[in-house]
């Protein structure tokens, strides 16, 4: 009987180190014509061309565009590490792209897929760099949200700084939620957070994808997710 149990228990800690909690969260989408819906989803630990990494997914659905990327980010600093894109725009056609971050090469190697086209490029750039969603959930899990906070913020091709402003009430469909802003300089995003222990993004501006955009939280939802290791 005993003997039983422990293999019993063996089994449920097992399941229980197999699942995460995965957080999705949705949004409606409007700006320039594009209007549509989003869903961003911290999908958690995934093994990808032998690393270890956290997987964010981004899907974005309109009349005339959708949009869905595979983000896989460094563990610790959630620092992108290569990002698989399949975007159809009504303005730049349908195709794939794929993103390798190679900071010790001081390289990113950007590979478009278009038809029977394929195209790279290769941007220098020094060191880690940020993904706008990657830089959400790292601050949501270790940002300290005092007004004022000055956060370094490196893309491919621009390096920005972002400060927490102000803490106001924001009110979406009419709902109102106390929350943290933040803005950049130069002015390329704005992020609104709930200021509940959940530090939802509430609203996110800026480019996004291939569009200048504006994202507003419709809903979350967390549920109990499969950790699985994509196989190359």
């Amino acid at each position: 009987m005993l003997n039983r149990i422990v293999v019993a228990l063996f089994f449920l800690c097992c399941v229980l180190l197999a699942q995460a909690r995965a957080e999705t969260i949705y949004y409606s989408i409007r700006q320039m014509g594009f209007d549509g819906e989003a869903t961003l989803t911290l999908v958690g630990p995934q093994d990808y061309k032998g690393l270890k990494t956290v997987l964010i997914t981004f899907k974005a659905h309109g009349t005339n565009f959708s949009d869905e990327e595979n983000i896989y980010v460094d563990p610790v600093t959630y620092k992108p590490l290569f990002v698989e894109r399949d975007f159809s725009l009504s303005v730049f056609g349908r195709g794939k792209v794929l993103e390798e971050y190679l900071p010790s090469k001081g390289e990113i190697v950007i590979t478009k897929t278009v038809g029977n086209r394929v195209t790279q490029q290769i941007i220098k750039k020094a060191g880690a760099v940020d993904n706008i969603y990657g830089f959400i959930f790292r601050y949501r899990k270790e940002g300290s949200f005092q007004i004022g906070d000055v956060l370094n913020m490196s893309l491919p091709t621009k390096d920005l700084k972002i400060k927490l402003v102000s803490r106001s009430v924001l009110k979406i469909g009419g709902k109102s939620y106390d929350s943290y802003y933040m803005q950049s300089q130069p002015g390329r995003y704005k992020i609104w957070f709930d200021a509940s222990e959940h530090k939802w993004p509430l609203r996110i501006t800026g480019s996004i994808g291939f569009i200048n955009s504006v994202m507003t939280m419709t809903g979350y939802d967390l549920s109990v997710c499969p950790i699985t290791t994509v196989k190359e």
